[in-house]
């Protein structure tokens, strides 16, 4: 499948099968991850697994928006290993883990796995539950399995605005 073909296909999943990933599946998602740049290379991003019961649980006492998958990635970058831009101080933590959580949401999608990129998480409640230390930024959750027998995107999947208006040469 061509790239354009692969970011049609992709959707947020927000209803999964029971099905276990599978260990050569997981490893491909994670080896992307791994090739995803990032600023200076520095390669801030640390990524939690979470598949055990007891784990799926602390995470749902984290988010609403886990959507019983049968695993999640928390998505994390290190704020003391990540480029700060010299002009303003901006730390990259955020930028560098959505470059890597966008490499394994579409590994993800190319192995017949569904993602879905969840901000709305309580931070707080995901430091004190996976103790994360607090060089670590969390950016993002992953709830990731397989499609359900029932599962489609969301009416609003295909809706994107004319490029010339998300587009510009030289000036806005």
């Amino acid at each position: 499948m061509n790239f354009i073909e692969l970011a049609k296909e992709r959707y947020s999943l927000r209803s999964f099968d029971t099905r276990k990933v599978e260990k050569d599946k997981l490893d491909l998602i994670l080896k992307a991850g791994q090739l995803a740049p990032t600023a200076v290379n520095y390669q801030p991003q640390r990524i939690l697994i979470i598949e055990s019961d007891e784990a799926l649980a602390k995470l749902k006492d984290c988010t609403v928006y886990h959507f019983n998958a049968p695993m999640a990635l928390l998505i994390c970058a290190n704020k003391d290993e990540a480029w700060k831009r010299s002009y303003d101080g901006k730390v990259h933590t955020d930028i560098d883990g959505s470059i890597v959580a966008t490499h394994m949401m579409l590994q993800a999608t190319e192995l017949g796995l569904g993602t879905t990129w969840v901000g709305h998480f309580d931070p707080i409640a995901v430091r004190n539950a996976f103790n994360i230390p607090s060089n670590l930024e969390p950016v993002c959750i992953f709830p990731i399995g397989y499609p359900s027998k029932d599962a489609k995107p969301h009416p609003n999947h295909t809706k994107r605005k004319d490029i010339l208006e998300t587009v510009s040469y030289n000036h806005f």
